[in-house]
């Protein structure tokens, strides 16, 4: 599976110091993955601003910032990361959750390095991964509530140019950024652009519901 070239640049962001600790291990030792940074959630924000990572590994249960609040925030920038949260445990409401709230992903602690890493290249390159046991059930019940104003409006993608359209229906197809970029001959950040004014054009908060729109749209008489 191609990924960009250039390290994936990656900050941890867990209130406990041996997950840090474990998690740079891990990661620092990966091909292709540059640890940039690790923090507590209150240090979150300003580590992205100061760092600028590809991806952010959120924990979600942190006393001193809860996670979905951080991850509020970082969704907030003008240039967000992709995050993916991260929990001990497999919870489907929180699969579910993360996102609806813009999350590209979600990931047990306990997953076995080799596909932890391989699991932050794919979120790195524009894909979206859950690997509790509950995420099928938690990613069928997220496809329904996906906002009105994208699926109730008939003329929803009307709006969209002819490239947008495209870059929707390979996302859909279940394509990377870097897949995308290679298929329609851009550069991923063109790519990145593109799937920003589709969120923006579909009020979407995340890939999942790019993906779901794009299906809902293709099955309407």
């Amino acid at each position: 599976m191609p990924y960009d070239l250039r390290p994936v640049r990656v900050l941890v962001v867990d209130d406990e110091e041996l997950v840090r600790t474990a998690l740079q291990q891990v990661l620092g030792s990966a091909d292709g993955v540059t640890v940039v940074g690790a923090c507590d959630g209150p240090d979150a924000v300003g580590a992205v601003r100061d760092l600028g990572p590809d991806l952010v590994l959120l924990d979600i249960d942190m006393p001193s910032a809860p996670g979905f609040d951080v991850l509020r925030a970082l969704r907030a920038l003008p240039r967000p990361p992709a995050v993916a949260m991260l929990t001990a445990l497999d919870t489907a409401d929180h699969v579910e959750r993360a996102l609806r709230e813009g999350a590209s992903g979600f990931l047990l602690k306990t997953t076995e390095p080799r596909i932890f890493v391989e699991a932050v290249r794919l979120l790195a390159a524009g894909g979206v991964v859950c690997t509790p046991s509950g995420s099928a059930e938690a990613l069928s019940r997220y496809a329904v509530p996906v906002p009105e104003p994208a699926l109730g409006a008939p003329d929803a993608l009307d709006h969209l140019t002819a490239r947008e359209r495209e870059v929707l229906t390979l996302i859909a197809a279940g394509l990377s950024n870097a897949d995308i970029a290679a298929h329609l001959g851009m550069g991923v950040t063109t790519v990145k652009t593109h799937i920003g004014a589709l969120k923006r054009k579909l009020s979407v908060g995340s890939r999942v519901a790019l993906a779901t729109v794009a299906h809902r749209s293709a099955a309407a008489p």
